[in-house]
């Protein structure tokens, strides 16, 4: 059988034999091109599943690429802090418990997404919040802060430790981006008033410290009486967008501080 083979192919024309080697060129460039299509579709869908946003000047937003959506825009958010803090109940208070169940999560890391109207435009968040455990978290920073927005660093107003360890998950963040808007968030604030007087004065008066060495807004919120989540990212499309910050800074210990 390949003797007869052999010999086919050594009495063919030389038309013959260029169209064989132009039949074989046609298949290699026809693999290639559904290769193509397959990594363009795969990219497709992280672009819907993620929204995945870059961070420019000096607007910090993209649209997302007109195939996908030519009406959304896209930003990303990142949210970091120790563990227990209540950084997830924030985040579920503001996109809403049936976004949350729809949310991916995976080991260190849980997406959520929301979309909303402002002044006539889609925009769509895409949150991206950190798990607390270092040795389980650390690794998932610089994917949650590339292209990022705005960063949130959170601690939890009843423990100072968490506070203390703000600034070194800031400087981890720093690593990978430099530009995105940062925002201090202490949360729990409806067990933080229980707290002594003296004791809420020093806890004030460090956030605004730290606050201010970071070049962050200063929020205190309650994710389970909703004070100041929504105000959160009402800031934050502000900043991003240029729009009017009608908000007042609130410095008076007992309520809810807001800092900028």
């Amino acid at each position: 059988m390949a003797e007869r083979n052999l010999e086919a192919i050594t009495n063919m024309t030389m038309t013959e034999k260029e169209i064989c080697r132009k039949v074989v060129h046609l298949d290699v460039e026809w693999s290639l091109v559904d290769r193509a299509a397959l990594l363009r579709r795969f990219f497709r869908v992280l672009c819907n599943r993620f929204l995945v946003c870059s961070v420019g000047k000096p607007s910090r937003y993209r649209r997302l690429p007109r195939d996908v959506d030519p009406d959304l825009v896209s930003l990303k958010i990142s949210v970091m802090g120790d563990c227990q803090i209540g950084k997830t109940s924030f985040v579920t208070k503001y996109v809403g418990d049936g976004q949350e169940q729809k949310s991916v999560q995976m080991e260190g890391l849980n997406l959520m997404n929301k979309v909303l109207f402002v002044r006539g435009a889609r925009i769509g968040f895409s949150i991206w919040d950190v798990g607390g455990d270092h040795n389980k978290s650390l690794d998932h920073v610089p994917l949650a802060c590339t292209d990022a927005a705005a960063i949130f660093f959170m601690f939890d107003l009843t423990s100072r430790c968490t506070l203390n360890s703000v600034l070194g998950w800031y400087r981890h963040a720093r690593k990978w981006n430099r530009t995105a808007v940062p925002v201090l968030i202490g949360t729990k604030f409806d067990d933080f008033v229980d707290l002594p007087l003296d004791l809420q004065w020093t806890i004030v008066s460090q956030a605004r410290d730290y606050a201010r060495a970071m070049k962050a807004t200063l929020f205190f919120s309650s994710a389970t009486h909703n004070i100041n989540v929504n105000k959160v990212f009402k800031f934050i499309t502000a900043k991003l967008f240029n729009l009017p910050w009608t908000v007042e800074r609130n410095l008076t210990v007992g309520e809810p501080i807001i800092d900028f």
